[in-house]
């Protein structure tokens, strides 16, 4: 049993934070484009971004700053403009933001850190961005994340947000989270934002060394289309404001406290893959008896990432032989004898062997994921055993669906 609690205020449920999201202009369809997160104190601070050898002056820049300062008090995103593949020009617009941001909210300007989404090569437009943040900054509230959410969102059918709390050293210790992503989202991050504040004190090390093992086990193991992007951006912050004892090495609490970091990102990642576009049910993908934990995701995610399972479960077809192709490519030395394939509750394939199965109810069955998927009631489970090793692993994805090409076909259009 999860040893924490669901709570509302997604990043301004823990302590200390205020956040806002405004109409600024940047986006042509006038809807909200402009998010602000803001620590009252200097915040530990971490990151994982896109491993695109093709980056977003912002992704650059986060980078640098963390590289150089451990710890930040401010967030902001725009939506509508990537800025990404904008040359010299791009990079003087995220140096001119970060110091606009700091001005309006008195801080240095190292302590700013930026993302953006939106089309690749197109600048944002400075003077909506410098006329918007002033009024970001005056928006700001303890209970402005669902504002937030809003603002960073771009083919997003709906905002993304979570917030957990749990109990170290007798006080209450809370981690929320806003995310955006629906398109090119593939592990190894994709096109998704998620920002991610905590209350408790933590060494930047472990912080960091905490943030980037939840990303393996979340974003870095979700898919919608195979493609990742060039602004993908998960960063975290940890202000103390919880005023627990600082955790500055590896033992129960720390571990309590990455448990917790994960959840709130596995829940983020599995909102993406849900919401991704054109989709209509999330697939989970289980994989046991594999080697390592590392080689077991690897079998996961391409089974979630196939084309040919994520379109066979579109059809509500049960064709478990694209299951066992995907599981068999993976690049992951297992016998094909010690494979077993199951959909849902319905065995397919064990020890080498298909199995006679109620072809009817398992397409029923996934007709029944895809009519409830709105809800997040139901997802389409495929669980995979490959041997008796001690590796487990799980991806997420979504269906592929003839949406999918129209939203993509006409994305600038």
């Amino acid at each position: 049993m999860a040893d924490w609690r669901k709570i509302s205020g997604g990043v301004t449920a823990a302590r200390g934070y205020r956040a806002a999201g405004i109409t600024a202009g940047l986006k042509p369809s006038g809807l909200p484009d402009l998010a602000l997160i803001f620590s009252d104190v200097e915040a530990i601070a971490a990151g994982v971004f896109t491993t695109s050898q093709v980056r977003a002056a912002c992704v650059d820049y986060c980078r640098q700053r963390l590289q150089a300062k451990h710890s930040a008090r401010a967030i902001l995103c725009n939506a509508g403009q990537a800025n990404a593949a904008t040359g010299t020009q791009g990079w003087f617009d995220t140096l001119q933001s970060a110091m606009a941001v700091a001005q309006a909210l008195n801080i240095a300007s190292d302590s700013v850190l930026l993302a953006s989404t939106g089309v690749i090569g197109q600048r944002i437009p400075m003077d909506k961005l410098n006329a918007g943040i002033p009024k970001v900054v005056a928006a700001l509230s303890d209970t402005g994340s669902d504002n937030a959410a809003r603002a960073i969102i771009t083919t997003d059918l709906v905002p993304k947000s979570i917030a957990l709390e749990t109990t170290i050293g007798d006080r209450p210790v809370r981690i929320g989270g806003i995310a955006k992503g629906s398109g090119m989202i593939h592990p190894n991050m994709a096109t998704m934002l998620a920002f991610v504040t905590c209350d408790a004190a933590v060494s930047p090390t472990l912080w960091q060394q905490m943030l980037t093992r939840a990303a393996d086990r979340s974003f870095n193991s979700i898919t919608v289309d195979g493609d990742t992007s060039t602004n993908d951006t998960l960063i975290a912050l940890a202000n103390g404001q919880s005023r627990t004892p600082a955790i500055t090495e590896f033992g129960t609490e720390a571990e309590k406290l990455e448990a917790m970091l994960t959840a709130v990102c596995q829940h983020l990642a599995k909102a993406i893959a849900r919401d991704g576009e054109g989709a209509t049910c999330l697939i989970e993908v289980q994989v046991t008896g594999a080697h390592d934990e590392l080689s077991a995701r690897q079998i996961a995610k391409t089974i979630a990432g196939s084309s040919l399972v994520k379109s066979a479960i579109f059809g509500r077809d049960p064709n478990w032989g694209r299951i066992a192709a995907a599981a068999g490519r993976a690049g992951i030395p297992f016998e094909p004898d010690d494979l077993q394939i199951k959909l849902g509750d319905f065995l397919l394939f064990e020890n080498g062997q298909p199995l006679t199965f109620d072809r009817a109810a398992a397409s029923a069955y996934l007709k029944k994921a895809a009519i409830s998927a709105y809800l997040q009631e139901d997802t389409v489970l495929i669980t995979v055993s490959v041997g008796n090793g001690h590796g487990t692993g799980t991806a997420w994805g979504c269906d592929l669906s003839y949406d999918y090409v129209k939203i993509n076909a006409e994305y600038t259009t």
